[in-house]
C-alpha cells in the first residue's frame, strides 16, 4: 500500500500548476490548493498582509503535499477508514471538501447501512465503513469511485459552465471522469459510447 505523502504526492502532480478559471468556484489554484484554502489557513506566503493569487503563486509542491495530508487527511479522518479507500476518498476530498465524505455516506444508506448524511467521518462513519468494507471488501472501493463519477455527472448535469470538466470538447471523456475512473477497476470504467450517451443531453 501507498504512504499518505505517497498519494497527496499524486494528487498533486494530477492537480498540476497554478490555474485561475473564472468557471471554477474554487477560484486561483495551485497543485490543488485553492486561494479559499490559503485564506482560511492564513498562508500569506509573501508576507504583505493578505492572501492573494501572488501567495497561491509561490506555493510549492512540498507545502501543498503536506497541506493536504494534514488537512485534507489526517484532521477529516480518512485515517480511521480503511486502509483501501484511503487513496480515493482523500483525492476525492481534495477535489469536492466534505462532499468526499456524503458521497460515502450515501453509498453506505444504499448498502442498508445507517448512519448520518453530514459530510463528516466520525465515530459512526467510522463504524459503518468498516462494517460496509467487511461486508464487500471486493466492492466497496469500485462502487466509492462509480458514486463519485456519478456526482461529478450529476454536477455538471446541473451546472452548465462546470461541463467541460466532464466531458472534452471533442466529447470524450472530461478530467473530472479520468480522475474517478483512476480509482475504479477497468471493468466497471464507462466506454466512450456509453459516455457520450449520459452527456447527449447537454448543449
Amino acid at each position: 500500500m501507498q504512504t499518505v505523502v505517497q498519494i497527496a504526492q499524486e494528487i498533486v502532480a494530477r492537480e498540476g500548476g497554478y490555474v485561475n478559471d473564472p468557471d471554477d468556484p474554487g477560484g486561483a489554484t495551485k497543485y490543488g490548493v485553492t486561494i479559499h484554502t490559503m485564506r482560511r489557513l492564513g498562508l500569506d506566503l509573501d508576507r504583505d498582509g493578505g492572501v492573494d493569487t501572488d501567495d497561491v503563486r509561490m506555493l510549492t509542491r512540498a507545502h501543498a503535499v503536506s497541506i493536504f495530508v494534514e488537512h485534507y487527511f489526517r484532521r477529516p479522518k480518512i485515517d480511521q477508514l480503511p486502509e483501501p479507500l484511503h487513496a480515493t476518498v482523500f483525492d476525492m476530498y481534495v477535489n469536492a471538501g466534505g462532499n468526499a465524505v456524503t458521497i460515502l455516506q450515501r453509498l453506505l444508506g444504499e448498502m442498508r447501512i445507517s448512519v448520518s448524511i453530514d459530510g463528516v467521518i466520525g465515530p459512526q462513519t467510522i463504524n459503518a465503513v468498516r462494517r460496509a468494507y467487511a461486508a464487500a471488501p471486493d466492492h466497496l472501493v469500485d462502487a466509492y469511485g462509480i458514486a463519485r463519477r456519478n456526482y461529478y455527472y450529476g454536477l455538471a448535469d446541473s451546472r452548465g459552465a462546470s461541463r467541460k470538466y466532464a466531458r472534452r470538447r471533442d466529447g470524450g471523456k472530461g478530467g473530472w471522469i479520468t480522475r474517478a475512473e483512476e480509482f475504479i477497476a477497468p471493468r466497471f470504467h464507462l466506454t466512450e459510447a456509453q459516455h457520450r450517451e449520459r452527456t447527449a443531453q447537454w448543449v
